[in-house]
């Protein structure tokens, strides 16, 4: 776009939401279409307020899953500057190391991983004995240090009463109730609708919201909530949010957006098949365990995202009194998600895993393409996460005018003043 056409464009003021899903490692992605998105918004400056530009928060209500979760708090913590706030985000995720989310030396995996595998093969002869409990295949408590490092929640509720931001939600699963809980943080109550084991709880968002909204199942441990001030009561232990997710959009449409922007992690259409994957084989558990976790992460946001359409669709059908006796507005939404088959790079990358983790991995079967999705999620090492912020930071530039039209919008011209006459 050239610096005329951005003269007559302004941000737009419709509350918009950022819908962040969850991936592990594959969240990097979304890092690399915020960056985009930053990159630009740095460009339109020149012919916009440059002190809204520059500081302006495009989404004020922000929703994260798992580990896009922790990349929505991060926003929300510096969502008084979201150039600001992006190029954070960037920082940590070009550099990142496995070490910084789980214990990734020998004796941390032997202490989770290993024992987990052990009790799974024999734990039937040596359980009583031994006593074996683990409780996931790998140990997390590093990504407890880094949140603690990396996000400033006292700055959330400053950001919320100063207006920048109108709300953060993240989602996590109760393995003790079976219910799906959305965990929001804004200046009012916010009503949701309680059905399909699913419910809202008004709560200062904190480092444990985060664990356990991103402990993945099986691979992380769940982590402790406890709800004693909620309805619903007690201490409960939570996995990853994207469990039992059936609707990823409706907590930012129920805290006010009118315009949504959904970051997938998952390439739409059809994929194809990986090179060198033998359809024939056997699957291994880490085949299996891939595919279960695409399930739980991927296939709830395309298909809540295509019922939105559908709904809109309908919706423009109607005459506004309906809409209103319906309570029913239609939402604006835009989806951005891979070009590519992210398990497919991370084909290219497992050799960047810590020695003790591509055993570990190895040994349930991560060898070639079959367990490359798994892969895909545990990937936490620079390599892969750079190469993933290049692609999302690519796919959002190939977009550029659908993204320009959710953010921003043609500013009327002002009409000339009239001239004064001085009568001498």
């Amino acid at each position: 776009m050239s610096e005329r056409h951005f003269d007559r464009l302004r941000l737009r003021t419709t509350p918009a939401g950022l819908i962040l899903m969850g991936g592990g490692a594959r969240a990097a992605y979304q890092v690399g279409v915020l960056k985009a998105v930053a990159a630009l918004l740095r460009d339109a400056r020149r012919g916009m307020d440059p002190g809204i530009a520059q500081g302006h928060n495009p989404f004020p209500i922000l929703v994260g899953t798992s580990a896009g979760a922790i990349n929505a708090a991060a926003l929300a913590s510096r969502s008084d500057n979201f150039q600001d706030a992006v190029a954070q985000l960037v920082a940590v995720w070009e550099n990142f190391h496995a070490a910084q989310v789980y214990r990734a030396d020998m004796f941390g995996v032997l202490r989770s991983g290993a024992r987990w595998l052990s009790l799974l093969s024999i734990g039937w002869v040596v359980r009583r004995s031994l006593r074996l409990r683990p409780r996931s295949l790998l140990d997390n408590e590093p990504l407890r240090d880094l949140l603690a490092r990396l996000i400033d929640f006292s700055r959330i509720d400053l950001a919320l009463e100063r207006g920048h931001l109108r709300a953060l939600a993240v989602g996590a699963s109760s393995y003790s109730s079976g219910k799906h809980v959305t965990f929001y943080q804004a200046l009012a109550e916010h009503t949701f609708p309680s059905k399909l084991q699913r419910v809202s709880v008004r709560a200062k968002i904190g480092v444990p919201h985060l664990l356990a909204s991103s402990a993945i199942p099986f691979v992380f441990p769940a982590t402790a909530l406890d709800l004693s001030d909620t309805a619903t009561g007690g201490v409960e232990y939570f996995g990853d949010g994207s469990m039992r997710q059936l609707s990823p959009t409706s907590p930012a449409i129920h805290l006010g957006a009118e315009r949504i922007m959904v970051i997938g992690v998952a390439q739409t259409g059809n994929p194809g098949v990986l090179p060198n994957f033998d359809a024939a084989a056997y699957p291994s558990l880490a085949q299996v365990a891939g595919h279960a976790l695409s399930t739980i992460f991927l296939d709830a946001l395309a298909s809540d995202v295509e019922r939105l359409e559908k709904m809109n669709q309908v919706v423009e059908t109607m005459s506004p009194h309906a809409r209103r006796a319906a309570g029913l507005r239609s939402i604006e939404t835009l989806s951005i998600s891979p070009s590519e088959r992210l398990d497919g790079i991370a084909m290219e990358y497992i050799g960047a895993l810590p020695g003790p983790i591509r055993a570990l991995l190895e040994a349930i079967g991560t060898y070639r393409s079959s367990g490359a999705g798994l892969a895909s999620y545990l990937l936490f090492e620079a390599p892969f996460t750079r190469a993933l912020i290049d692609l999302g930071y690519r796919d959002t530039l190939a977009r550029r005018d659908a993204v320009m039209h959710f953010l921003t919008e043609r500013r009327e011209p002002q009409a000339a003043a009239p001239a004064r006459v001085v009568v001498v």
